[in-house]
């Protein structure tokens, strides 16, 4: 048996962008302004780890400033 260790370690080799960059692509997609380049690097690139938590991130921090612009507004 030959194993083909070469392939799936140049997939795991490609998703080397950092979780900054990860924040950044999410962030851009909330406002959903975003070019297919970029898109389709990101797909490519992301870990799909880092896309989790940077949406779960992002989620929270809409809700605190949906919050805070209420609180504000409210009181």
């Amino acid at each position: 048996m030959s194993e083909h260790k070469s392939e799936p370690q140049l997939a795991v080799t490609r998703r080397k962008l950092s979780f900054a960059a990860t924040m950044k692509a999410v962030l851009w997609s909330f406002i959903g302004i975003r070019k297919r380049s970029d898109y389709e690097r990101d797909a490519a690139q992301l870990n799909p780890l880092h896309i989790v938590i940077a949406a779960i991130l992002g989620v929270l921090g809409l809700i605190a400033i949906l919050i805070t612009i209420v609180k504000s507004v409210v009181g």
